[in-house]
């Protein structure tokens, strides 16, 4: 007879050691540690990262070449080869009555130590042909009678990740063990969620992922439990955004005065429909006694700072005041030269603080904004320094916001009492991905430049090939127009002070899109090579060689700030025809008259960035040329660039490049406890993900702090989760 089970002791022993679970010994231990396994949640949510369908195979005879398939058959021979002496390799020749397929496996000669002639195997991979034979290299490989751990009954078997201390059949058991321990633990999901979208529950979800009867079951299990954690990150990341605002109350801005109004008069165009929509986004935010949490997703030159300029002159209208901060000098110099003057005209009283400002100009500008004499204060990190003390900060405006920091967004936010918060962005981040990093924002998109019907094509040339973009470049000088040729290192091996390292990935995917080098850079090594194009010399080549006749500067990160701010003003002036750069000028910097761009190297920076550098062209009516120069002729990196080709459109480009990425790549660390979320595909889980951004919202709304009893199982696994806190025993 089986024992009562004491479901509170199995919901804490989720949080206990690992070692506590049968057959783990200190050994086995160590061994889970360096998969990342410390506790029996850490093991119970190891999740499988495959499966092999042993009830659906195919024979020797029948496996055709080129596809991917499984085998079962029996072990002939196995043999430890050396053909290199740093190399091993373990050759297996399998049967099954129609024929023989030989199997290589690489690097693995412990696999001589668990598989033996006699015993029944199966292998799945992709099936090639070579020597005579049909071959699978690198496959996986499962005993499914005989050698190591127990035979397997079912016909669905898990691939657990596992190492070469801990094969995939000792995870396999001591998974199930893991199970066994939590049997009977409560589930967080509150009973309404679970019917409403018939989901398994928890414990028959966390059973079935692991040893699913069929595939279906396996995929069932799995939407109960990406629903979960995107459950427990939605509640968090709106809970961390409502602490901002508990206890204070935010300004109720005016969004319809006098500014506000002057500011669309002094416009010199019209508001395109999506900037319309967006601005009237804003202005509802900022009209609420709540502090707002608002970001304005907008594609390159899409017309993100004019939109931002309403909540400007509705701050002023309110009698308060605002910041924006920007990441570099020369784009905040270029929002006080714009966007300024428009605000100006507007009533709306601004300045310029940067670290270059001089000391004077600084006492002063800082004076008057605490006395309150300035609406607007534009400008850099330096609108962080102790000094700058606003007399009623009601707005926070932050441009590319993924260059900053919390602490430092924290540190802005902070000069107020409750500063209503805007965020800025031209990183395109499909609405999916952004509820999944911003669930505590709210969003705005505007996804089409004004200039749509300026044509911008872009095209992909090997190194062998770049003569013809030169000559594009060339025509272009010959029109008067301006010319970037974009590099990406400063000299060889050497790193900017601006953070783009090599081998690094760079800050324009910084929102959503984690490195990865199939996607990003295709590898680090290669970054030393003595074939890399480096700035300095390119822009020396460039001036003897290829336009001796037209002046070419230089523009990189390591130089000084007024150094950088003389280049730029040179350039956007029209007295450097050539500007060779780094990825410095890829944020905000707008010269209508460049018309082309050359990408040396393009292979090395990731698809987010390569759309950010090309939006510097094509910014007024003239028709742009970009040409993305690849040093690589590897087919997957041709392939990636040649998506940059066939679309203009920021967000269908990221939705391509979040396709290319393994799951765990697009969150990252960076987003607290995002990482956490091991079953979540952006793309193929929108709708989870718009469901479990609603249902937070819901549930919030009606309990703010998960405080009912229902809610209270929920409360302790969001803790858990994303403070890392292990509560209440366990």
């Amino acid at each position: 007879m089986d024992l009562p089970i004491d479901r509170e002791k199995a919901t804490l022993a989720l949080d206990g050691p690992v070692n506590r679970v049968r057959l783990v010994s200190p050994a086995r231990a160590k061994a889970l540690e360096k998969l990342g396994i410390r506790t029996v949640r850490d093991l119970v949510t190891h999740f499988p990262r495959s499966y092999i369908d042993l009830s659906s195979v195919e024979s020797c005879a029948s496996a055709r070449i080129g596809e991917t398939c499984t085998i079962r058959g029996t072990v002939h021979e196995i043999k430890l080869k050396k053909p290199r002496y740093n190399l091993k390799l373990v050759e297996i020749a399998l049967v099954d009555g129609t024929g023989i397929i030989v199997v290589t496996a690489f690097r693995q000669p412990w696999l001589m130590d668990q598989i033996k002639a006699g015993d029944a195997v199966a292998v799945s991979g992709k099936v090639t042909f070579d020597y005579g034979y049909k071959r699978m290299t690198n496959p996986f490989i499962e005993v499914i009678g005989g050698g190591e751990g127990p035979a397997l009954t079912g016909t669905v078997v898990p691939v657990h990740p596992a190492t070469e201390k801990l094969s995939a059949a000792w995870v396999r058991r001591i998974v199930a063990n893991g199970l066994e321990e939590i049997r009977g633990a409560f589930d967080p999901l509150p009973l309404g969620l679970r019917l409403r979208y018939r989901l398994m529950g928890r414990q028959a979800a966390l059973t079935a992922i692991h040893f699913p009867a069929t595939p279906a079951e396996a995929d069932e299990a799995r939407r109960r439990l990406v629903y979960e954690e995107l459950l427990y990150l939605e509640l968090f990341l709106m809970q961390e955004g409502a602490e901002r605002a508990r206890d204070r109350e935010a300004v109720a801005h005016i969004v319809d005065g006098p500014r506000v109004a002057a500011f669309a008069g002094a416009l010199p165009f019209v508001l395109t429909g999506e900037q319309e929509r967006a601005r009237d986004d804003i202005l509802g935010v900022l009209a609420a006694p709540t502090a707002a949490n608002h970001m304005l997703l907008g594609d390159v030159g899409t017309g993100k700072t004019v939109v931002a300029g309403f909540a400007l002159a509705a701050a002023a209208d309110s009698g308060c005041q605002a910041m924006l901060l920007a990441p570099t000098e020369v784009l905040a110099r270029q929002h006080a030269e714009g966007l300024g003057a428009l605000l100006e005209a507007a009533g709306v009283g601004c300045a310029l603080l940067t670290g270059s400002t001089a000391a004077p100009e600084r006492a002063s500008i800082t004076e008057r904004f605490a006395a309150g004499e300035l609406d607007v204060l534009i400008g850099t990190h330096a609108l962080l320094s102790d000094d700058v003390r606003p007399a009623r900060l009601s707005l926070a405006v932050i441009d590319e916001q993924q260059r900053f920091g919390v602490d430092q967004r924290a540190k802005l936010l902070a000069k107020g009492e409750a500063p209503d918060a805007l965020y800025l962005t031209a990183t395109p981040i499909p609405r999916t991905l952004a509820l999944a990093l911003y669930g505590n924002l709210t969003l705005s998109y505007i996804k089409h430049r004004p200039h749509d019907a300026v044509l911008r094509t872009t095209r992909v040339l090997p190194r062998e090939l770049q003569g013809e973009a030169l000559d594009a470049a060339r025509a272009a000088l010959e029109r008067g127009e301006q010319v970037y040729v974009v590099c990406p290192l400063v000299g060889k091996g050497t790193e900017e002070r601006d953070g783009k390292a090599a081998g690094k990935r760079s800050d324009a995917d910084a929102a959503g899109e984690e490195y990865h080098p199939a996607v990003a850079i295709e590898g680090e090594a290669d970054f030393a090579d003595d074939d890399v194009t480096a700035a300095t010399r390119e822009a020396e080549v460039l001036q003897k060689t290829t336009f001796p006749d037209f002046t070419v500067a230089l523009l990189h990160g390591a130089m000084g700030t007024e150094a950088k701010r003389e280049v730029m003003e040179q350039f956007r002036d029209g007295a450097v025809d050539v500007l060779v750069a780094t990825t410095v000028i890829e944020v905000g910097v707008d010269v209508p008259n460049a018309t082309v761009m050359i990408v040396q190297d393009a292979d090395r920076f990731g698809l987010a960035q390569l759309h950010q550098l090309r939006g510097r062209v094509g910014r007024g009516t003239k028709a742009a040329e970009v040409f993305l120069v690849s040093a690589s002729t590897r087919e997957e990196s041709l392939a990636r660039l040649a998506a940059m080709e066939t679309t203009d459109d920021g967000f269908e480009l990221a939705a391509f490049d979040l396709s290319l990425r393994r799951e765990g790549d697009i969150l990252g660390n960076r987003q607290h406890g995002a990482s956490g979320l091991k079953l979540v595909n952006i793309m193929r889980d929108g709708a989870i993900i718009e469901a479990a951004h609603a249902d937070a919202a819901a549930l919030l709304d009606i309990d703010p702090n998960l405080e009912e009893p229902d809610h209270r199982a929920l409360a302790r696994e969001v803790r858990i989760a994303f403070s890392g806190e292990v509560v209440a025993g366990g």
